[in-house]
């Protein structure tokens, strides 16, 4: 039997992992099948875990599909941001009163973009991602991480800021995995390869086209 993607909670023995796809009702939060966040106080309040994100600021969060997200992730977005080329960076329109007329123009604001995790990234616990961070496919992120700055695929990185600690795999491993983008596969094809992509002999995957 192959788990229901459209289920909350697909294992009725672990009450704390939710597919999020299943939970999240922003439009600016685009999350692929399979992706989990574990939690035992609440994993279906992933949006809670989404801060500063404002959907006049236009940007987005994406995660890719089959991702395993640890418990106290944060993904600060750009309304965080303050301005910076002026004297000040103090919000004062956020007090309301006479301060409302110094709101920052958009140009004024440092904002980077869209956050995007890729496919099959594991982020471990209390993680924090910062505003316009890409983190690339097959990815690994350590607990307690402060995730500044892009991470490429298939590597492992930790520490705060994130420094990558190294590969996980040969660079020809890797170019087959970005090529054959497993994650995308049936679902059917997916079960049936379950063995390779689980071996614990990565070169096995080689062998699959």
């Amino acid at each position: 039997m192959i788990p229901d993607k459209h289920a909350l909670f697909p294992n009725p023995n672990i009450p704390s992992l939710c597919l999020i796809q299943n939970a999240v009702t922003r439009e600016n939060i685009q999350v692929g099948d399979y992706t989990y966040y574990d939690d035992p106080d609440g994993a279906a309040r992933f949006e809670e875990r989404v801060t500063h994100h404002y959907a006049f600021l236009g940007d987005r969060l994406i995660i890719g599909k089959f991702c395993s997200i640890g418990k106290g992730i944060e993904f600060i977005m750009n309304g965080a941001n303050h301005r910076m080329g002026s004297v000040s960076t103090y919000p004062f329109n956020l007090l309301r009163g006479d301060w409302e007329s110094s709101v920052p123009a958009l140009d004024d604001l440092p904002l980077k973009g869209d956050t995007v995790v890729g496919n099959d990234v594991w982020i471990g616990q209390n993680v924090t991602v910062l505003p316009g961070v890409h983190i690339g496919d097959g990815a690994i992120i350590g607990a307690n991480a402060v995730v500044a700055k892009d991470i490429p695929p298939y590597t492992i990185a930790a520490g705060n800021p994130a420094e990558v600690i190294r590969r996980r795999f040969s660079e020809e491993i890797i170019e087959h995995l970005l090529a054959l983008r497993w994650w995308d596969r049936d679902i059917q094809w997916i079960t049936q390869n379950l063995p390779v992509l689980c071996s614990g002999n990565p070169e096995e995957i080689l062998t699959i086209q």
